[in-house]
């Protein structure tokens, strides 16, 4: 009897254990495992870099456009002398080569002109301006560096170089009378003819233009002034703005006959 209940009681108790074992939860079961953290699983990103702000970029102010030349002529250009005698009239200088060479032919020929010259020339040749004056011969204010479309830019900028080259001209002779205006290439628009006119200056054209400036042979050029000159006629020659050889050579025949044929006087 012994033995059998001992068989009985150890497998009453080996099923026990076992049904014991297969019911319990293991205390992990009811807390799964917490996954691990984003940053743990991918590697670091970089910061992104802050957009920078936009500079404001700063644009030119686009200038005003040229007025047009007129169809014709403005009114209100000095073109005559108003007496019979002709004017002799000098564009461009001064220039250190020409000039004096040209006041030497019209010192021996005992006539004066009117020097029309170029604020940027008067800067560089102050004493050429003196000698101008001081042997009797006139002013006149050619602008300030030559520019062919002056007329046609605003009135500010018109009367601005007008002056600049007015005080560019009294710097080198105080006080010097600037009588007329005249405007490079003849390019005239009645407004650069009224501000010259608020500035004290007549706009200075003419009705003789021999075309010295392209360097024809001094005989073409005593040929054109001979036979275009008209009793009180206004002569455009060049002292300055290149080599102007030709325009000194044929000054000596062409001053003497235009003297003979009409007399030469300074304008009024």
């Amino acid at each position: 009897m012994r033995p059998r209940a001992l068989l009985a009681c150890a497998t009453g108790l080996t099923v026990l254990l076992m049904s014991g074992c297969a019911g319990a939860k293991s205390p992990e079961s009811d807390n799964p495992p917490t996954p691990p953290p984003p940053s743990a699983a991918l590697p670091p990103q970089a910061e992104p870099a802050p957009t920078p702000t936009p500079k404001p970029t700063r644009s030119k102010p686009s200038k005003p456009p040229l007025r047009p030349l007129p169809a014709k002529l403005p009114a209100g250009l000095v073109r005559t002398t108003g007496v019979p005698e002709v004017a002799l009239t000098f564009d461009d200088g001064p220039d250190p080569v020409w000039t004096p060479k040209v006041l030497d032919r019209l010192k021996k020929a005992k006539v004066t002109a009117t020097f029309c010259v170029v604020g940027t020339q008067v800067r560089k040749h102050p004493e050429l301006v003196r000698r101008i004056v001081r042997e009797g011969h006139q002013l006149c204010n050619h602008s300030w560096r030559h520019d062919l479309d002056l007329a046609r830019r605003p009135i500010a900028e018109i009367r601005a170089d007008l002056v600049r080259t007015n005080k560019e001209i009294r710097r080198a002779v105080p006080d010097a009378e600037v009588p007329f205006y005249r405007q490079p290439g003849g390019r005239w628009t009645a407004e650069v003819v009224k501000v010259a006119r608020k500035l004290g200056m007549r706009s200075l054209h003419w009705t003789v233009d021999p075309r010295d400036w392209a360097k024809p042979t001094a005989a073409t050029i005593e040929k054109r002034v001979k036979r275009s000159a008209k009793p009180g006629a206004v002569v455009l020659l060049h002292d300055g703005g290149g080599d102007r050889a030709a325009t000194l050579a044929a000054c000596h025949r062409m001053i003497a006959a235009l003297k003979r044929d009409h007399g030469v006087a300074g304008l009024r």
